[in-house]
């Protein structure tokens, strides 16, 4: 009976002290998992980092996607106003309406056709030249003036990116951000702006008014600050920092830019030596014998000639143009 009852408590006191070990491991292993969930980084487990990240990864790639999206329809509404008149006399900064525009190229064309005429030349001659004249001239010189335009434009506008930056990390609202680009920085990009806070202050939305000035000036900087503003005002974010990424590009297009042109200066040295040179060699000529190339102008022959030798100058021109055109 002694035994059977040393052997009971020998049971008990072997259980008990297996009972406590296993609860002290349990326990202590659930306390281990409440410290680790109370000292994880800002109160989240490691699920809930996981699904963070992938929240975040997605707003990327939205965000992203909506970028895409955005050059895409600035790239459709910039083919659609390349053809407009209305848009090529804004850029070029003439004020003059299509009409007064179109009456004095035709006029042009005109003098030139009768200029032709009292010259002797043949009708298909004075018809090509009143063409040139009313047609090319007046549109090239109205490029000529829209790409120094644009050029001008883009020279000041990462300086006035930065103003923007500064501004709003000083706590300056983005409006009056704008009225002092509007007020300190060259034309034509004081100019542009100006028209820009008009616009919004007469109750236009951003992203129309900013639609308006991207006609006017279809540069890639300004479409890059359009896109920004956009996706800003829909989905929030650091402005400043977008802007001021936005203005190490166009600093660093920039920069690229003068490194290229300085790297191809022979080579367009070359193209402009090459293309003036035939015309160079006649004038000349005419010059010193002044009858040695009248035939070229009275026989029917020395026409095709000079048709096919005009032709041949302008492929030749244009494809030098294209080799030594790079586009940054």
């Amino acid at each position: 009976m002694l035994l059977m009852l040393v052997a009971a408590l020998a049971f008990v006191a072997i259980a008990s002290v297996g009972f406590v070990l296993a609860g002290s491991s349990a326990s202590s292993q659930r306390a281990a998992k409440r410290a680790q969930a109370i000292t994880a980084p800002r109160g989240r487990t490691e699920k809930a980092q996981r699904i963070a990240a992938r929240t975040s990864q997605m707003d990327a790639s939205q965000r992203r996607k909506q970028i895409v999206r955005s050059l895409k329809e600035n790239e459709k509404r910039q083919r659609a106003a390349a053809f407009n008149l209305t848009n090529r006399l804004h850029q070029a900064g003439l004020n003059v309406t299509v009409q007064a525009f179109c009456i004095g190229a035709a006029g042009f064309g005109l003098v030139c056709m009768a200029m032709a005429l009292t010259l002797h030349q043949p009708l298909y001659l004075v018809v090509l030249i009143g063409f040139v004249g009313g047609a090319g001239i007046p549109f090239w010189f109205l490029g000529v003036l829209a790409t120094r335009r644009r050029a001008k434009f883009v020279l000041a506008f990462a300086d006035a990116t930065d103003i923007i930056v500064r501004g709003i990390r000083s706590g300056l609202p983005l409006h009056d951000c704008l009225k002092v680009i509007g007020r300190e920085s060259p034309e034509p990009l004081a100019g542009e702006f100006r028209r820009l806070v008009e616009n919004i202050g007469m109750g236009m939305p951003l992203d129309q008014a900013l639609d308006k000035i991207c006609e006017r000036m279809p540069t890639p900087e300004m479409r890059f600050f359009s896109i920004v503003l956009n996706i800003q005002q829909k989905s929030g974010g650091n402005l400043g920092e977008a802007l001021a990424n936005l203005s190490a590009v166009i600093r660093g297009r920039r920069l690229m830019r003068e490194k290229v042109k300085a790297l191809s200066g022979e080579a367009v040295a070359s193209a402009f030596i090459i293309g003036a040179l035939p015309p160079l060699v006649m004038l000349l000529i005419t010059i010193t014998s002044p009858h040695y190339l009248n035939i070229m102008f009275t026989d029917p022959r020395g026409h095709m000639m000079l048709g096919v030798a005009v032709l041949l100058m302008v492929m030749g021109i244009l494809v030098m143009r294209k080799m030594i055109n790079f586009k940054i």
